[in-house]
């Protein structure tokens, strides 16, 4: 702390000193095993026979980092749609393989539930990355939901399909809301 403070009263500035102190040699090393497991994601499938059981199999290796996220923060934003996340999965991927799939819920019509299931969905994917240690912005979550999980996948095949869909809501949720305006340009893709 002297050292620190004698700088100040150096005749000029700025001054660059060496801090006297060496690390010790004998040190003891820190092991940081098990500090942190990051999901081991399993490659994107190939083709889209696969998607409803990658969907699903991702979700289940995500679900213990969602819990944790949970368990910090005491709350979550997953849970609109009223489906557990495994069912919002199937309607999504059964609505893709077959738009006239009726809606889980019979309050509610396909297209808001549409909206409803892929905002619970993002959420649950969103709060799992980020209490994986390096998910440091919003942006690194946001650019490993749209690129690198089975979820993204499904979610542009889904905007892509139905850009042009002929139920209004669903138009909208493709054009307007599904995918961040970053991600549509990042990719290259058409705005609408």
């Amino acid at each position: 702390m002297r050292a620190c403070l004698g700088l100040l009263d150096a005749d000029s500035g700025p001054v660059l000193e060496d801090y006297p102190e060496d690390i010790p040699v004998d040190a003891t090393p820190v092991d940081f095993t098990g500090m942190s497991c990051p999901i081991d994601l399993p490659s994107l499938p190939s083709n889209d026979s696969e998607l409803t059981q990658s969907l699903l199999q991702e979700i289940g290796q995500i679900a213990p980092w969602y819990d944790l996220a949970v368990n910090q923060r005491s709350r979550t934003t997953v849970g609109v749609s009223k489906l557990d996340i495994l069912d919002a999965g199937r309607f999504l991927i059964d609505f893709i393989e077959d738009p006239s799939s009726p809606s889980p819920r019979p309050e509610f019509e396909v297209g808001p539930m549409l909206k409803c299931t892929c905002e619970d969905l993002k959420a649950f994917y969103s709060e799992a990355a980020s209490a994986q240690p390096g998910m440091s912005s919003s942006l690194a979550v946001e650019n490993w939901l749209w690129n690198e999980t089975v979820l993204g996948k499904v979610l542009w095949k889904f905007r892509e399909e139905h850009l042009d869909s002929p139920d209004t809501a669903t138009q909208f949720l493709t054009r307007r809301n599904l995918v961040p305006d970053r991600q549509i340009q990042f990719r290259g893709a058409p705005a609408f």
